[in-house]
């Protein structure tokens, strides 16, 4: 079996690897803020919003935080449509 990597959008071009994503979250919440703030401090956020607004905060398995300008449930849509793509290339 081999390890298929899978990317995702998360705005204005922007690419992650969806398979190291744990959560994709709001980022009101004042936890999630201070997760930002950590993140910050350790050298592990990437800001991926070009300015705007973050609407979305995606943590990954290797610590690191991603900040996004796309809503949580859009980059949600576009990790089931990869997941539901590659699982039809698998049944191929």
């Amino acid at each position: 079996m081999q390890l298929q990597i899978k990317l995702i959008n998360v705005g204005f071009g922007n690419i992650v690897s969806a398979n190291r994503i744990i959560a994709i979250v709001s980022p009101e919440s004042a936890p999630i803020k201070r997760v930002i703030a950590e993140a910050r401090d350790r050298g592990v956020l990437i800001d991926a919003t070009y300015g705007r607004r973050t609407r979305a905060v995606i943590i990954t398995d290797s610590g690191h935080v991603v900040l996004s300008a796309v809503q949580p449930e859009t980059v949600k849509h576009r990790l089931n449509i990869k997941e539901s793509s590659s699982s039809l290339e698998e049944e191929e």
